[in-house]
């Protein structure tokens, strides 16, 4: 726990499941006041934030999509509206699809990279434009993937997107470090979400996972929430421009774990 961190106000966009719903949760009980992004009709959190508040948390909601500008200063603005400030921007909302890259339309490339690109850029702006205007010291702090890193071939468009949300990341942080504003991403290797749910129910698909995981287990999501709350806390006020890998050694070469090569 991270008592700095109590009556904070944060957006978490995405935030009604997966990632996105876990680290609203962690927010809550650090007693950061959070408002939870959602998409669509079907998305709606209302269960989580029933939950969040009957454990003496706060929370609210607003639908947005993320790709869109006007969304997203809509967002922005009902924070601000409902509880008076922003210190903390989690640009977590995120797509991804498996397509070879010979078969991938133009509109498909085009509605991964503005989700997941886009909406990060839109995101961090409109969050660091409020921070400056108001002399906020805040964090921003973006999801990526190991696929910034590691190439997965039939998800150019999805790699594409994380690799520049690294950049962005890093250069938003320079930016804006002598205004004290903090921005730092997280790569997330293999997580038990619902978008990988279906992936996981395959033993054969879930071993050859597994068999890329040098710690030999699928994270869940409260381990990546961990991660996001440290990095808002002032335990990392000298962290930014990081990338913080959660990903059980997914990107330490696990072929050559048993020393050959």
């Amino acid at each position: 726990m991270y008592p700095d961190l109590k009556n904070k106000v944060a957006v978490v966009t995405g935030a009604s499941s997966g990632l996105g719903k876990a680290i609203a949760q962690r927010f809550a009980k650090e007693g950061i006041k959070v408002v939870v992004n959602y998409l669509t009709e079907e998305d709606k959190p209302e269960i989580m934030i029933e939950e969040i508040k009957a454990k003496g948390g706060e929370a609210s909601k607003i639908q947005g999509d993320v790709s869109q500008e006007h969304d997203v200063k809509k967002i922005i603005d009902f924070a601000i509206d409902t509880y008076g400030t922003l210190d903390i921007m989690v640009n977590n909302a995120g797509i991804q699809a498996e397509i070879p890259t010979e078969e991938l339309s133009l509109e498909s490339w085009n509605k991964v990279i503005s989700t997941n690109l886009t909406g990060c850029f839109l995101g961090s702006r409109e969050a660091i434009k409020y921070m400056l205007d108001h002399k906020i010291k805040g964090t921003v702090i973006n999801m990526s993937s190991v696929h910034q890193e590691i190439p997965w071939p039939h998800f150019a468009h999805y790699a594409a997107s994380k690799g520049g949300i690294k950049l962005l990341t890093e250069t938003l942080a320079l930016e804006y470090a002598p205004n004290g504003i903090r921005v730092n991403n997280i790569a997330p290797g293999a997580i038990d979400t619902p978008i990988n749910a279906e992936k996981f129910t395959d033993p054969e698909a879930k071993k050859a996972v597994l068999d890329l995981i040098p710690m030999g287990y699928i994270g869940k999501p409260e381990e990546i929430a961990a991660c996001v709350a440290w990095l808002a806390s002032s335990e990392a006020s000298y962290v930014t421009g990081m990338t913080l890998f959660a990903d059980g050694g997914m990107t330490q070469y696990p072929s050559f774990q048993s020393g050959k090569g």
